[in-house]
């Protein structure tokens, strides 16, 4: 690290702040912390945003590090680490060369969605394969900050393939807690190549949540859950690049799933602290999509009162990275709509798979998740909350590879939610079936009127 970077870093200290309005008690980042001692509430890492460099100045260096050979300026996450001092000493940092993910215009999809232009930045085409691995990279980070031997997480299967990855990196003990038979193979073969210890629990995500924030409290485990600060200020700089990506220039709209929301949250914080520092002259506005069997945060968003979410006792939703029914960041989301004038959808099973086959129309492939984004964004345009000329960036969360059984099911009939003892089936609407034919050149050349 240069002197200059040194002395950029000392102009920002860094703390953890309870978000609850009339407790904000802070604490130092040095201390094990999830959640406040105080009240309970989620904490933040905050920062005393005062320094002499002006946001054209930062703009310059984050450009100019994209030349550099540096394993730290080479991560789409550390390239941005004025916005996230809270490492002294940068050397200690953990990195897969994670971010730098693609912005890609998909035509066929505005087209479906009812917009002029959309566009896509693919989180699907980090080192794992899922946005987790710019929080992963932060929250290990931390966890080597901090000289933890363990770090543990429950997970849909995307937090557990990143966060074994990133733990291999560190040379750390890896334990992942799944629900048992909810995880898909693409993401559970990765905890398990990676060395992590796998332990299935015979019950949900929220389930596996509890139990691992338990153990957390109770062990030396270092929780690596969304709930885990450290993790969002890395999901913060997908914000970020892509406000570089486009020059700059906020979109009117920002979208993304919505499950765990810590995503949503991380983005609201970008987005804020980035005003902060003057690095946009517009805010864009923030849609959360859900799946509608897994919908508390938009029952939440809709109700007159917002105090207090109401979990969903069984959450159903074969997008499994938005499968959880008890949302541990819904606060912060929540905060982040109001900091961004945002809003909240759902969408249905046969929404989100007809998007899916919509998006990959465009040459771009997404886990079920990720294709919540296009059906909400359709819903929102055809309901005027949405013009068809805003300009709009959508998230894709998770690769295509992630879940394959959910694509080929869709694109042979054979795709189904069962729920509570009843089937449904989901129309492949868009249906890309295979062919089969007999062994024969004659036989082939009929089939395709050759």
């Amino acid at each position: 690290m240069s002197t200059n970077e040194t002395s950029a870093h000392d102009k920002f200290s860094s703390f953890l702040r309870c978000i609850e309005e009339g407790c904000e008690a802070q604490y130092s980042i040095d201390q094990r912390l999830y959640s406040c001692p105080e009240c309970g509430g989620l904490l933040d890492v905050a920062y005393d945003f005062e320094s002499s460099v002006s946001a054209d100045e930062l703009k310059a260096l984050f450009k100019s590090r994209k030349t550099s050979d540096l394993d730290i300026d080479r991560s789409g996450v550390w390239r941005f680490r004025e916005l996230l001092p809270f490492v002294a000493d940068t050397s200690q940092a953990i990195t897969l060369a994670e971010g730098n993910t693609p912005i890609y215009a998909a035509p066929r999809s505005a087209d479906y969605a009812g917009l002029a232009s959309l566009r896509f930045k693919h989180q699907g085409m980090n080192p794992t394969g899922s946005f987790k691995d710019d929080g992963m990279a932060t929250g290990v980070t931390q966890a080597r900050v901090l000289r933890a031997t363990a770090v543990a997480c429950a997970s849909t299967g995307n937090t557990s393939a990143s966060m074994a990855a990133y733990a291999a990196r560190a040379r750390m003990r890896a334990f992942v807690f799944v629900p048992a038979g909810q995880v898909a193979f693409g993401k559970l073969a990765q905890a398990l190549e990676y060395g992590a210890s796998v332990i299935e629990i015979e019950g949900s995500f929220d389930d596996a949540m509890r139990i691992v924030r338990e153990l957390a409290e109770e062990t030396d485990l270092y929780l690596l859950n969304s709930i885990n600060p450290f993790r969002l200020e890395g999901q913060k700089t997908i914000v970020i690049e892509m406000m570089e990506q486009l020059g700059w220039r906020a979109p009117d709209w920002i979208v993304v799933p919505g499950g765990n929301l810590g995503n949503s949250s991380a983005f609201g914080k970008a987005l804020h602290e980035m005003a902060r520092l003057n690095l946009l002259d517009l805010r864009p506005r923030l849609a959360i999509i859900q799946a509608s069997g897994a919908a508390p945060f938009y029952e939440l968003f809709v109700s007159t009162d917002r105090t207090a979410l109401k979990p969903y006792a069984s959450a159903a939703t074969l997008a499994t990275a938005i499968r959880i029914g008890n949302p541990i960041s819904w606060k912060k989301a929540l905060r982040a709509i109001d900091w961004t004038r945002g809003i909240v959808e759902r969408v249905t099973e046969q929404e989100i798979a007809d998007a899916k086959a919509v998006i990959g129309s465009d040459g771009i492939g997404c886990e079920p998740a990720s294709a919540a984004t296009l059906a909400g964004i359709r819903r929102l345009v055809a309901a005027g909350e949405i013009r068809s000329d805003d300009t709009v960036v959508a998230v894709l969360t998770g690769n295509l590879l992630k879940d394959p059984d959910y694509t080929i099911g869709y694109h042979t009939g054979s795709l189904t939610l069962d729920e509570g003892g009843t089937r449904t089936v989901i129309e492949a609407s868009f249906a890309n079936r295979p062919l089969r034919v007999a062994a024969s050149k004659d036989a082939i050349k009929r089939l395709l009127n050759l």
